[in-house]
């Protein structure tokens, strides 16, 4: 694609209008998505792609991420800055048009920009809209100019306020509590997205740092080799076959000719591990496509068929051998799609997939001339390539030999339930609960304090499979895992994603809560637990079905009433206890012994007893029922996956040959649950 010449224009001209701005503080949903975290660091997102189009315009080589200790957001970059020049048509600085009114930007005509990630001009706009201040500074035409705004509305004109011969954009913006339900920001979503955003973009620099700790922490993320090195992160900590150490990139793009609503480039990098999943990302324009699209499409289709073709060329497919399947290919791929293309046509407001029915054909061929190359040059690395996936094609048949016999066995006893499953009485899925519980002796304490019409139990006998390291075969096969899901009913999709026999309108019941020890080991067998349902029955956690039981930790008795203490993912148990024995009107460093005036010692009763919850089991069952099971007083975190990297990752080091990652985690989440029970 050509680029955008150093000199190109940029100016009020540039900035089209399309219409005014007030709904959104309305209905910041429609914009933002939610009003929850999700949507507090959509902000960042917003304000971030709009330096990473100036990146992709050639025009900014580094952007930084602040949080402050109050946590404002401040977001710098070297680009042009925005035009500061009076709009031709509203007649006030092309700023504060950008900044205070809808779909007002340089996005629209391919003037300004051949290629963004903002497309509809509400990015900024909408930030302002949403933040009780917002400061922005320009560094263009050697002054640096400053205007601010709250709410949408402008609350200080712009004015210089410094010379500078350097150029960018500065933004500083405090989210609005009235809006939010929150407005603190978690420095992991933040790291992940940036450093994704560093891997798209070879050779940009990105730093984050976040001054609320006493020593501000600081990250700084960039990639020479981009979506290659993006490959090598998503394998690390597994296993990669001798021969495909590095992994294969291919590049492509339209040629000169190609008029401007065709043109597009393709950038895919690959490599094979020995796992069992399938982790392909696409992207377009650096905005991920979670549902995949044109570019998907294009990259599967050509993937498979090259695969066969040389197979086939090469002797190593028989006459007689039916094809591999696209599954067979692709178990153990780990890829980046990457497209760049003028003017992308989503589905959907989430831009969740790319519907731009050209790119499915350029991909197609620049992986297809790409891959065949490869293939014909490295004769060594594709005998392994083919090799793994006959060995798929063996193990997926007897896969689904052991998916039908888990399946005809669930036929058989859906009259009888796995014999421990307590079931509950009451048949409507959207009214049931389905506790998943560590242990016969919590299981028995469980079954008695339930709620019998819309509470069932299933107790489990020790840890589970972890299904990351071991096969579809093997998973199915186990009488644990067969239990679950039969229990649940709506049978499992496969390892590489084929949706397999999955129907979720057969769930048995709508929520799914796995409940375990808030000791290390219970930790694990959530870990495990999760690991299994984002595995093979995903579909639950995108619904809302899976959520995480959060027991208390300590029981503080005060006379003859019990004040259950529960973990909130920000403090130690000691300094939750604490605080919890001062608001209860005593010292938590009392001992009960006091001195009189004559330094005798004098027994005295604390006033408080406290009782360390190490198992459910320790509880009866009408404690465990007040505490962890009724929905009316019960703290439950609902499991989501909201970026696809940072949970497949997740999954690869927790469950992965890497004892470490697990043992870091398990000491820093073990009690951590904090989000109240919707």
């Amino acid at each position: 694609m050509a680029e955008t010449p150093k000199n190109s224009e940029y100016d009020g001209g540039e900035i089209k209008i399309l219409e005014g701005l007030e709904a959104v503080r309305k209905r910041p949903g429609m914009y933002i998505g939610s009003t929850s975290a999700s949507g507090l660091h959509h902000l960042v997102w917003e304000i971030v792609d709009n330096s990473v189009d100036e990146a992709m315009a050639g025009f900014c080589t580094e952007i930084s991420v602040t949080v402050h200790a109050d946590n404002s957001i401040t977001v710098v970059d070297n680009g042009r800055g925005i035009p500061v020049d009076l709009h031709p048509v509203k007649k006030i600085p092309t700023l504060e048009v950008v900044m205070t009114i809808l779909h007002a930007g340089g996005k629209f005509d391919n003037s300004a920009y051949k290629v963004s990630g903002g497309l509809h001009g509400v990015g900024i706009s909408v930030v302002n809209a949403l933040s009780k201040k917002v400061v922005v500074q320009v560094k263009r035409d050697g002054n640096v100019y400053e205007m601010q705004f709250a709410r949408g509305k402008t609350t200080e004109k712009m004015k210089v306020v410094g010379q500078s011969e350097q150029t960018g954009t500065t933004v500083t913006f405090w989210p609005d509590d009235e809006i939010f339900e929150t407005c603190v920001y978690d420095f992991d979503t933040l790291h992940n997205r940036l450093q994704e955003t560093a891997f798209l973009n070879k050779n940009l620099k990105i730093s984050l740092t976040d001054e609320r700790e006493a020593t501000p922490r600081v990250e700084e993320f960039c990639y020479a080799g981009g979506i290659i090195d993006f490959v090598r992160f998503l394998n690390d900590g597994k296993d990669v076959p001798e021969g495909l150490k590095d992994p294969i990139y291919i590049e492509g793009k339209t040629g000169p000719e190609t008029p401007l609503d065709k043109m597009g480039e393709v950038e895919v990098a690959l490599q094979w591990n020995s796992g069992y999943g399938e982790n392909v990302m696409s992207f377009a324009n650096d905005i991920y496509t979670p549902e995949g699209g044109m570019h998907l499409e294009g990259f599967r289709t050509a993937l498979t068929r090259v695969v066969n073709d040389y197979a086939r060329k090469q002797g190593l497919l028989k006459e007689k051998e039916a094809n591999l399947t696209g599954d067979d290919v692709r178990e153990g791929l780990s890829a980046v799609i990457s497209v760049k293309l003028p003017d992308p046509q989503f589905e959907g407001q989430t831009k969740a997939k790319l519907g731009s029915s050209y790119m499915r054909t350029l991909t197609n061929k620049v992986v297809s001339d790409g891959l065949a190359e490869y293939l014909e040059e490295h004769p060594k690395q594709a005998r392994t390539i083919v090799s793994k996936a006959q060995q798929a094609c063996k193990a997926r048949t007897a896969a689904r030999k052991a998916r039908e016999a888990t399946r005809r066995k669930s036929l058989l006893e859906s009259a009888s339930l796995p014999g421990k499953l307590a079931d509950c009485s009451v048949r409507d899925a959207e009214l049931t609960e389905l506790f998943i519980v560590e242990g016969d002796s919590a299981g028995g304490s469980a079954k008695d304090g339930r709620r019998r019409d819309i509470q069932a139990i299933l107790p489990l006998r020790g840890k589970i499979l972890n299904v990351e390291r071991v096969g579809d075969h093997r998973a199915f096969s186990s009488d644990t895992i067969q239990s679950l899901i039969t229990a649940i009913g709506t049978g499992v999709t496969t390892a590489a994603g084929d949706g397999g026999d999955f129907d979720i309108t057969k769930a048995r019941y709508h929520k799914i809560i796995i409940m375990t020890d808030a000791d290390v080991d219970g930790a694990h067998i959530r870990i495990l637990l999760m690991t299994f349902f984002y595995k093979y029955m995903r579909p639950l956690i995108d619904a809302g079905y899976i959520y995480v039981a959060c027991p208390p930790i300590f029981g503080v008795k005060v006379r003859k009433k019990i004040h259950y203490v529960y973990p909130n993912g920000r403090q130690t148990e000691e300094e939750i206890l604490r605080d919890t024995i001062r608001s209860l009107g005593f010292s938590p460093d009392d001992d009960g012994d006091t001195k009189d005036d004559s330094g005798k010692l004098k027994k005295k009763k604390r006033g408080y007893d406290v009782q360390r919850y190490k198992g459910l089991g320790e509880m009866d069952p009408k404690q465990l029922a007040s505490t962890t099971m009724d929905p009316k007083t019960r703290i439950l975190q609902r499991v989501t996956i909201e970026d696809a990297a940072a949970a497949d990752r997740a999954v690869r080091e927790l469950m992965g040959s890497e004892v470490g990652y697990r043992r870091d985690y398990i000491e820093r989440h073990a009690h951590d649950a904090r989000f109240l029970d919707a």
